[in-house]
């Protein structure tokens, strides 16, 4: 087994060391795309930061694959490995907010769940994902795209300082004070740098929001395409949300006959003064007749947590994405195209907008480069069927080969797929070489390799 055996990695940790002869290791090597089917030779239930120098340590003595999982949400299924070893961070999930400095520190396992639960409580918030079970740290680590982007930023944006533990088993706090280097890189570089242990951020003035979804006929599709690219182009800030490619599911505010149907829809997100909620979507309503919608006051959390359902652990994940500066007609064309033909109700189409004060950090600012444009649209396959994959992959391939002449060579690392590799240097744009640099401080041996991987 190498220098250190699987007994003395027991000794050397608080948490639980699970190996496939032990009861429950199915359940401890899975995550969260069922497409990946991994068979590590141990999973670490990490405790604390002492447990996570350990499982490093544990990998780079017997020249062991390491994977980091936090939320488990990774596409490409790098929270797991063959043969490997886990570093499983989802046990340490606390999070606590100092009101008075407006400030969270969450521990690198923790959900936006969790993250939104603690922070709720205090009226505040920061920067989140759209699905609340999404792992605080993987999240933020690609830079962090969500409802709040466009008046708070992005999620790394908020971020005040994380605790690393390095490739050597060093643990580093890096922030603007210490290791700069290494925090300038966390911030739009994914886990290429270490195993982040802890975040520490900026929260803002955010308790309940105003929004929900709002349903338009597919012959609208282009029009509300075009007319919500105009308008979000310099529309108030404390509006976010994106449109997007849905089929219907089966919710009571959706008439039962079109249960099943496909639509554009807008998910609104207003967080400013709620008595401004009605009037801040009226544009929405004004694009296109409305078919249904179920928009009005709630907790953000709520928001952030509306369509888990949709996303259960277990499904077929296969996602493709880029980075847009606007809405072109073209663009627009091949999705009306591609949009309605979403193989499940799992499926999605988002297109995000990444522009207010996601403009206002400049593109070396953090290693999160494409702060010059306004969109960053996805095409989430996802469905519960194997026996579906070919066709359904297929699907978002020809739809990613019809956007992408529209589009910029790079995307979002959190949406990227494993067959996405030969994309790292245009993701970073001209960021790479500055993160090459990075990282060969600070893991030269590329003991973190399982990600969106920059080489050294």
């Amino acid at each position: 087994m190498g220098k250190l055996s699987i007994e003395q990695l027991r000794e050397g940790v608080r948490g639980a060391v699970t190996t496939p002869d032990d009861d429950g290791y199915d359940r401890a090597r899975t995550v969260h795309n069922a497409m990946i089917d991994k068979r590590p030779t141990a999973v670490v239930h990490c405790a604390n930061a002492g447990d996570v120098m350990a499982t490093v340590g544990f990998a780079r003595e017997n020249g062991l694959d390491l994977a980091v999982r936090g939320g488990g949400h990774s596409v490409p299924g790098f929270g797991t490995c063959d043969g490997g070893v886990v570093a499983d961070l989802s046990g340490m999930r606390g999070v606590r907010v100092d009101p008075a400095r407006r400030t969270a520190r969450a521990e690198g396992g923790a959900t936006w769940g969790d993250f939104n639960a603690a922070t709720y409580a205090f009226g505040l918030a920061t920067t989140g994902g759209i699905i609340s079970t999404t792992g605080v740290g993987g999240l933020t680590l690609g830079g962090g795209i969500g409802y709040l982007a466009r008046g708070l930023g992005l999620s790394c944006d908020n971020l005040i300082s994380a605790d690393v533990v390095t490739a050597d088993g060093s643990f580093l706090v890096a922030s603007e004070e210490e290791n700069d280097d290494l925090f300038w890189a966390l911030r739009g570089g994914g886990g290429n740098f270490g195993a982040v242990t802890s975040l520490e951020f900026r929260l803002s003035p955010v308790k309940d929001v105003y929004g929900g979804p709002i349903l338009y006929e597919l012959d609208d599709a282009a029009t509300v395409l075009r007319s919500f690219g105009e308008y979000i182009a310099d529309a108030p800030e404390e509006l976010g949300g994106f449109p997007a490619f849905q089929l219907a599911p089966p919710l009571p505010f959706i008439p039962e006959d079109r249960h099943g149907d496909p639509f554009i829809l807008i998910v609104a997100c207003w967080a400013g003064p709620l008595e401004e909620g009605e009037r801040a979507l009226q544009a929405f309503h004004d694009f296109a007749p409305v078919v249904a919608e179920h928009v009005g006051p709630m907790p953000y959390p709520a928001l952030n947590s509306a369509f888990d359902a949709l996303v259960p652990p277990g499904l077929q994940h296969y996602w493709k994405a880029n980075f847009v500066s606007e809405l072109s007609e073209a663009a627009i064309a091949a999705h009306v195209k591609y949009g309605p033909r979403l193989p499940a109700v799992n499926s999605t189409v988002h297109i995000y907008p990444i522009n207010g004060a996601c403009h206002r950090v400049a593109p070396d600012a953090t290693a999160f480069a494409y702060r010059d444009c306004s969109f960053a649209p996805v095409i989430a396959g996802m469905w519960p069927d194997p026996s579906a994959n070919e066709a359904n992959i297929a699907w978002v391939r020809d739809y990613y080969e019809a956007t992408a002449p529209h589009a910029e060579e790079g995307g979002y690392i959190n949406f990227m797929a494993a067959d996405d590799q030969d994309r790292i240097r245009a993701n970073y744009k001209g960021n790479y070489d500055r993160l090459v640099e990075v990282k060969r401080k600070y893991d030269p041996g590329n003991v973190f390799h399982l990600n969106q991987n920059i080489a050294p």
